[in-house]
Order: C-alpha cells, then structure tokens, then sequence
C-alpha cells in the first residue's frame, strides 16, 4: 500500500481551507483518511499551517511520501529539514551521457 501525506481542501467556494491528511495514494483526493495531521489555511493573514510535527516524523520513517506541497509546507513548520526530503532523483549529464542511444531511426 502506498501511503501519501497530501492536502484535502474544505472549506466553501473561493475560501480554501486544506487538512493535511495521510491517506493511501489510490483514495480520491477528498476520501478517506488515515489519519489527519495538521491544516493549512492560505486565505488567513498571515498564512496558518499547523502541524502534528510527531505525527508527520511517524509516518515519514514508516516511508509515506509528501506531494510537492505538502514537502513545501512541511519545510516551511519546520518540521523536516531541506536534506531529509530529497526530491526526486536527477539524473546527472554524465549518466544520460554514458547510456547506449537507439540508432534505429
């Protein structure tokens, strides 16, 4: 089962209100939860982001992957550092360079 750490938006039209949710990434967007962790209110002045910061570790160290935004916010509390979250591999020059090309055209 692949577990996300991802937002869930309430609220009512125009005036988002987001829960940071930890769910199984095949659930729809607004389904069903494991567990609520925190929630992010961008409409506020200034912007409110309150998170479970044992909760959020927890699932991080059993392997639950955060969306982009969520790993933003995440850094933001200051829950993770930049090098705890590695975005996804890049891969280097040398490694595109050095991978045998298709010569079938």
């Amino acid at each position: 089962m692949a577990v996300k750490i991802r937002l869930t938006r309430m609220g009512a039209k125009k005036k988002p209100f987001y829960r940071i949710i930890v769910a199984d990434s095949r659930n729809p967007r607004d389904g069903r939860a494991i567990q609520e962790i925190g929630y992010y209110d961008p409409t506020a002045e200034p912007v409110v982001i309150k998170i479970d910061t044992e909760a959020a570790q927890h699932w991080l160290n059993k392997g639950a992957q955060p969306t982009e935004t969520v790993r933003s916010l995440l850094k933001r509390a200051g829950v993770v550092k930049k090098a705890n979250l590695s975005v996804k591999p890049e891969i280097s020059a040398e490694a595109i360079a050095a991978e045998p090309k298709d010569e079938t055209e």
